[in-house]
């Protein structure tokens, strides 16, 4: 980013022989158009990111009359880490059969394409965008941009862009922007900020109040007269559950069976993890159960999910006290959901009722006293009032 190579390794063209199967050697000089996240594909090995290369084919476009035609390639960077690159390479300019040999120039065996005497294929950076992020997640009701930048040699200028959605086969446009017309077209929820996108290349789409219908891919597609680049954004909305187990104490009688509900509310996508575990005091760990029973799904208006566990538990089989928990994993979650019911003997139940019916007895003997203390004092006072007059 600062211009300094001096850290880089200088790279050795392999010197051999080449044939048809040889593979070429593209050399891209950014001279007009920089290209973005040099820093990040600089110390991409260091960083422990994988990068990507796609290099295809873009057009021959004949220049004038005669056989001179000139090579444009489209080469797409990705990293691991999200950050993608478009690149339109230009090739170098290619004349006629006579031209070639009287410059002694060198081609290559099957595309027939100049190459420099390292034997590299030397290009320049004519158009490039770029995105930060090939996959994003937002929740229900939030905010998100969708990142997406381009710039263009002197010799280019922008003709128009594009924001298109796609999902399950179907696809839509949302934002178009045609330079020279009166605004761009919209729909609800999104905006580009026309004034960045012409002063700076910034294309970015934001969008407000994300639902589950905006979930899919998201295609920035920026043209000039002559090319077009564009990159896919995934866009995931996940929402967390919501978990309650009922009842959450359970005071166990003997011959009887008791349903503990671990209700699950509220959250997308579809997929979901729910496991039972109990715990007694002999217990180090939480011991887990396999015999749980679920409902359907419940899928409400919003999008969003709902399903419910049963566990039943038998006093032929358990000991009280006990703790039974429902553990929910959601790809909205950091990390479980853990809720918990307590089963308590029935004779801690009705120990806990006598102290309760001791306090209660005791409270009313104390307001009981002082009522009457003080209907006993109330004669008193009005007999010495009437021996003062």
């Amino acid at each position: 980013d600062d211009g300094n190579l001096d850290d880089v390794t200088e790279y050795k063209v392999p010197q051999k022989n080449r044939d048809s199967s040889s593979p070429i050697v593209f050399e891209a000089s950014a001279q007009s158009v920089s290209i973005p996240h040099a820093e990040s594909l600089l110390h991409a090995d260091c960083d422990g990111e994988e990068v990507n290369c796609e290099i295809s084919p873009y057009s021959f476009q004949r220049a004038g009359e005669g056989p001179c035609r000139t090579f444009w390639f489209m080469a797409t960077l990705r990293l691991s880490g999200g950050i993608s690159i478009a690149l339109v390479l230009r090739g170098p300019h290619c004349g006629s059969r006579e031209e070639e040999e009287e410059h002694d120039a060198t081609l290559h065996p099957k595309l027939r394409i100049p190459l420099s005497k390292e034997g590299t294929l030397l290009t320049t950076v004519e158009f490039q965008s770029s995105s930060r992020n090939t996959s994003l997640r937002t929740h229900l009701g939030g905010s998100v941009i969708l990142d997406c930048r381009f710039a263009l040699a002197p010799s280019s200028s922008l003709s128009s862009l594009e924001w298109r959605r796609q999902h399950r086969g179907s696809g839509r446009s949302l934002f178009r922007y045609q330079v020279g017309s009166k605004g761009p077209a919209a729909q609800p929820k999104v905006h580009v900020n026309v004034a960045e996108l012409l002063g700076s290349g910034d294309a970015s789409l934001s969008l407000q109040g994300a639902s589950v219908g905006d979930e899919g891919t998201y295609i920035c597609l920026v043209s000039t007269s002559l090319h077009q680049a564009q990159h896919n954004i995934q866009l995931h909305v996940a929402e967390p559950p919501r978990v309650r187990v009922i009842p959450a104490v359970v005071s166990f009688e003997r011959d009887v069976t008791t349903t503990l509900a671990c209700n699950i509310a509220g959250y997308y996508p579809l997929d979901v993890s729910v496991g039972w575990t109990q715990k007694t005091p002999e217990d180090d760990t939480e011991i887990p159960l396999s015999d749980a029973r679920f409902s359907n799904h419940r899928q409400s208006r919003d999008g969003t999910y709902s399903i419910t566990s049963y566990l039943s538990i038998s006093s032929a089989t358990v000991r009280a006290p006990a703790t039974y928990s429902c553990h929910v994993s959601h790809v909205a979650l950091a990390e479980p959901i853990s809720v918990s019911a307590h089963l308590k003997a029935l004779e801690q139940t009705e120990s806990e009722g006598l102290v309760g019916g001791f306090v209660a007895t005791i409270i009313f003997i104390v307001v009981l006293f002082i009522v009457l203390r003080r209907r006993a004092a109330k004669p008193k006072s009005e007999q010495l009032l009437r021996s003062s007059e």
